[in-house]
């Protein structure tokens, strides 16, 4: 977010609201989660659909991560089928709450993209940073 902040890519305004995050993380976060291994860079260039159908995730930064990151993430840029997705995960691992909380998640490639690619990015921060704060 600094660096972002620091290039110009992000209003004032929307600094306050990232920060405001940060101090309310504990609370907004939802249940503690341990890791998972997640994707780590799941978009929908990053997900392929064979000749069968069937879609094949490629390009992975697997990590040690939120479970809900990767969720968040398709969701932000967007995935074929996603409604399919969602409710294919839900179906194995539910996770309650996770809907409000999918601005949170968003808020990682957000400002990461801010800082590559400019304003537009940081002042999709900042809307999703008022988002995950409304449903505190």
């Amino acid at each position: 977010m600094r660096q972002a902040a620091d290039s110009g890519a992000m209003a004032p305004e929307d600094v306050r609201a990232v920060e405001r995050v940060c101090e309310l993380l504990p609370r907004i976060g939802g249940p503690a989660q341990p890791p998972a291994v997640i994707h780590g860079d799941l978009w929908s260039g990053n997900v392929l659909f064979a000749a069968d159908g069937r879609p094949r995730v490629v390009d992975p930064a697997a990590q040690g991560g939120h479970p809900e990151a990767d969720l968040a993430m398709l969701e932000l840029f967007g995935c074929p089928h996603l409604e399919r997705v969602l409710a294919a995960y839900e179906e194995v691992r539910p996770l309650p709450g996770r809907r409000e909380r999918v601005p949170l998640h968003q808020l990682h490639p957000l400002l990461v993209h801010a800082v590559l690619f400019g304003a537009g990015y940081g002042a999709a921060a900042g809307r999703a940073a008022r988002e995950a704060l409304a449903s505190a």
